[in-house]
């Protein structure tokens, strides 16, 4: 089977050129210009100390962890220590399967992005990368300063982390339940990167559960192409915010909280790219699903972002053949590619044609090769190797395109947001 450093080897009909990946060395996951410092609860602007250690916290009712900051579910927020819970009497303690850190965690047991129930710290006005570890969770999200940061964590003391602006001195964080999940905190260190309370130039990815990360983001059986995006960008150049989920549809993303992420951060010289369309032909007719996706685009082209549609992929089954009997992959008319478009051609924005450029690389492979890229016994999500195939057939139709900041493929470790210090 070709190895996915192979994609190079494309037929011409496949119509896709992808470039060589170039060696570059390991990229640590704090982001931004400058070194990374450190900063302690309750500091006053302009008293960041570079050398400072980052700031960590242990929650539950646990033993004592060297070089974390205990804390349990009845302390409640004290300006004379700079960290604490709005309302602790809507917190309590739990235990988590885990170890260290992750042995205990917890629960906020009243929870939603804008939810007064936040646990808060108090910071120098900056831009910081905030690292979570959670409990034990089926599927639980990460909310501060009212909006989702970090969408449908799973497992056992999962891990991730995002970078946040902080503009009036008090991160507000808060973990909200998935689909039944004890949405619990076990661990959190936060570490200032920047004075300026702005994001760098950001990649917003909006989808379903083909676009979506998975946790631990390190496994290979079931991962979303979005979760590859950062590996495939240079990141000097460009952050990547991953807002897609597990079944999402457009009137979702529209309505449940995913968009209004984007709209608080989003600003020119953004990128928002959108795929939908999987779960939409199940919900509404193809009018509806328009209208969805139409009022998602006016509003992110409102703040200056470049906003680029992308159609799905077709399944590992959807196979015909030509008129030579050769099995050719086709999905043309699925996942509601014709309505996204002409939709893309009504509002003037680019369109990564996803479904006709992985067909073609498919068709390329054949089918028992293109199987291998999907999960076992799937139809529609991928492993590591199909995921890594698809992030780069968008990277690559980006930088076909002519957007200039796409221009960086590297087989550097991924970026898992995860940093060394639990």
């Amino acid at each position: 089977m070709k190895s996915v450093t192979q994609l190079g080897h494309i037929p011409a009909k496949a119509k896709i050129l992808l470039v060589g990946l170039a060696v570059a060395a390991f990229l640590g996951p704090i982001m931004g210009t400058g070194q990374a410092s450190a900063v302690q609860p309750g500091q006053q602007q302009g008293k960041v100390e570079a050398a400072a250690v980052a700031t960590k916290f242990n929650f539950g009712a646990g033993p004592e962890v060297s070089g974390y900051t205990n804390v349990s579910a009845a302390d409640a927020y004290d300006s004379a220590t700079g960290y604490g819970f709005n309302t602790p009497q809507d917190m309590t303690d739990v235990s988590a399967t885990g170890s260290g850190v992750g042995a205990t965690a917890v629960r906020f047991l009243k929870s939603a992005p804008a939810s007064p129930n936040t646990f808060n710290v108090d910071l120098p006005k900056g831009l910081y990368r905030v690292q979570v570890m959670l409990g034990d969770t089926n599927r639980s999200s990460v909310a501060a300063e009212g909006v989702y940061q970090l969408l449908n964590l799973t497992g056992v003391n999962a891990q991730d982390s995002f970078l946040i602006p902080i503009t009036d001195g008090q991160l507000n964080l808060s973990v909200v339940p998935g689909q039944n999940a004890a949405h619990t905190l076990s661990a959190m260190v936060i570490t200032h990167v920047s004075k300026d309370p702005q994001l760098p130039a950001t990649v917003w990815l909006g989808g379903d559960s083909t676009v979506t990360n998975y946790y631990p983001k390190d496994a290979d059986e079931m991962v979303g192409w979005g979760q590859i995006v950062p590996e495939l960008v240079n990141p000097d150049v460009l952050n990547v915010r991953n807002m897609a989920s597990a079944g999402q549809i457009a009137k979702g993303f529209l309505q449940g909280g995913s968009l209004d992420t984007i709209l608080k951060y989003a600003k020119p010289g953004d990128y928002f790219l959108l795929e939908m369309g999987i779960n939409d032909e199940k919900a509404y007719s193809a009018a509806q699903f328009q209208d969805y996706m139409r009022q998602t685009v006016s509003a992110v082209k409102s703040t200056g972002a470049t906003v680029v549609l992308v159609t799905a992929q077709g399944r590992s089954i959807s196979w015909t053949t030509d008129e030579n009997g050769t099995p050719v992959h086709n999905a043309e008319q699925a996942m509601y590619r014709p309505a996204m478009i002409a939709l893309a051609e009504e509002q003037g924005v680019d369109l990564v044609d996803l479904n006709v450029l992985s067909s073609a690389y498919f068709t390329s492979i054949g089918p028992v090769e293109t199987a291998s890229l999907y999960t076992t016994g799937d139809w529609l999500h991928f492993n590591r190797d199909g995921a890594t195939v698809l992030a780069k057939l968008v990277v690559q139709n980006l930088q076909d395109q002519g957007m200039d900041e796409f221009t960086y493929l590297t087989s550097a470790p991924q970026d898992t947001g995860i940093l060394s210090s639990f």
